[in-house]
């Protein structure tokens, strides 16, 4: 199915795709640096979905509307997940290599990541005119919101935020 993109709604879409791309960095190089296994598998996980929301973002922009999530999901397995594994650190303009953060540091900056991002999205929903395209970037959110969840649990269950 072929979409048509307004200035605006590209303009969105682009500043998500790069959204996208530095939380895909944020956590494949917090995974690496978290002391907990616990929290690498977190951050791994959540960098997969990140890497299915950039190919989504890249479908949008490229005029048709992304697969289900369920077909994404077979296709990347039968492909191998870690083929999108690398980062690219000259592209975003973060790196983390030369600093060593608490895991309780990993995880705000995460929270606080994902916050802006989802809040993002919320915008770019509004400014579309397709629902169908409304509907993928709303399902992301949905994912990104998801990510939020998954951090402040683990922080909470942890001590490192309390709810009082």
């Amino acid at each position: 199915m072929d979409i048509s993109l307004s200035q605006k709604e590209r303009m969105l879409l682009e500043d998500q795709k790069s959204h996208e791309q530095i939380c895909i960095d944020k956590y494949t190089n917090y995974a690496n640096q978290a002391g907990d296994n616990q929290l690498k598998q977190i951050f791994n996980a959540n960098a997969q979905q990140e890497r299915e929301h950039l190919n989504s973002i890249n479908q949008l922009l490229s005029g048709s509307l992304p697969q289900s999530n369920q077909q994404q999901q077979q296709q990347q397995q039968n492909q191998g997940a870690g083929q999108n594994a690398g980062t690219n650190t000259a592209t975003t303009g973060f790196n983390t290599s030369a600093s060593s953060k608490s895991d309780a540091d990993l995880c705000n900056d995460m929270l606080m990541t994902e916050k802006y991002v989802s809040g993002a999205y919320d915008t770019s929903i509004f400014e579309c005119r397709d629902t169908r395209v409304r509907d993928v970037l709303n399902h992301i959110q949905k994912e990104e919101q998801k990510h939020g969840e998954s951090i402040f649990q683990y922080m909470n269950s942890k001590g490192m935020y309390n709810v009082k």
